[in-house]
């Protein structure tokens, strides 16, 4: 009973709930992004990002610390939103111009790079297993971007570097989350810097809106809000190498959005590409869950039956 909630759901079944709730609600975010149409980029990257930045805002009025940030937070805070920021910019450019499906699959390569980052940010030497998921992960990659296909790859291009931009920004809230720094900050800070990144741009080249775009880019917002509020709680109630597989049914809801809103139907190389980045995400899970997972059990056992014996 200790692993059931107080309604008697088993809060790692729950905690995968929440990650395919986040997952529908991101690729919500990208469906409206698209159906806005010919609005800049810029333009909305910034409503996707005013909608997050209050409702953080108001979560965080509404605590004891209130707006305190953390001694040391600010250079990985910016390292984070500038990373989060370019990256987004990228993803919402490359949503635009390429199938839904294809964007939403080179950024879930953000966890991959993230292992690369890892080395550098937190000094986590990846094993072998993690370095050959990187580069299996890498190959499929090449199917979705196709480089063969010249200037039409670039944003396929600029899909991937969303993903290397995510990937290091969520090494950054690793390093963050480690301090003990709060993910409402986190989540505001982020928010707000990426608006005051985009304003200057929107100004510029600002696009009056229609109604039906306005509403699509409150709903990308509000999409977004409602993932990361969602994917919060889940790695609360689960170790995020156990259920961050399940991250990957974005993909499935994007092509499900592409093709019955936009007609778009991957090709063979786009879905050979999907079959081993997604493939390579199951079997890095599975080795975290079971095989590491033993390891790790046996390790403490052994070193349990080491302690007792030394009584």
């Amino acid at each position: 009973m200790e692993n059931q909630t107080k309604k008697g759901i088993n809060p790692h079944v729950l905690g995968i709930l929440l990650v395919i709730v986040d997952s529908l609600f991101f690729s919500f975010m990208s469906l409206f992004v698209r159906m806005s149409g010919d609005v800049p980029t810029m333009e909305k990257a910034f409503f996707r990002n005013i909608v997050a930045f209050v409702i953080a805002m108001i979560t965080l009025s509404r605590t004891p610390e209130k707006f305190k940030i953390q001694k040391g937070s600010i250079p990985m805070l910016l390292g984070r939103s500038i990373c989060g920021g370019t990256g987004l910019v990228l993803n919402f450019w490359a949503i635009d111009h390429i199938a839904l499906a294809d964007a939403n699959i080179l950024n879930k390569m953000s966890p991959f790079f993230a292992i690369i980052f890892s080395i550098f940010l937190l000094s986590e030497m990846p094993n072998v297993v993690e370095w050959i998921t990187v580069v299996i992960a890498f190959v499929g990659a090449v199917f979705v971007v196709k480089p063969t296909a010249g200037i039409a790859s670039l944003p396929a291009l600029a899909g991937l570097m969303s993903g290397l931009g995510a990937g290091l920004a969520y090494t950054f809230v690793r390093k963050l989350g480690m301090k003990g720094e709060r993910g409402p900050v986190i989540v505001a800070f982020f928010s707000g810097f990426t608006c005051l990144m985009c304003l200057p741009f929107m100004v510029y080249e600002f696009q009056p809106l229609t109604l039906q775009q306005f509403l699509c880019l409150i709903g990308a917002g509000g999409s977004a809000a409602i993932a990361q509020f969602a994917i919060t709680k889940a790695y609360q109630l689960a170790p995020a190498k156990e259920i961050s597989v399940f991250d990957y049914s974005q993909v499935m809801f994007a092509s499900l959005w592409g093709i019955l809103f936009f007609d778009e139907v991957p090709d063979h190389w786009s879905v050979i590409g999907y079959v081993i980045i997604i493939g390579t995400a199951v079997v890095k899970w599975y080795y975290n869950v079971h095989i590491q997972g033993r390891r790790e059990k046996e390790a403490a056992l052994e070193e349990n039956a080491a302690g007792g014996g030394n009584k």
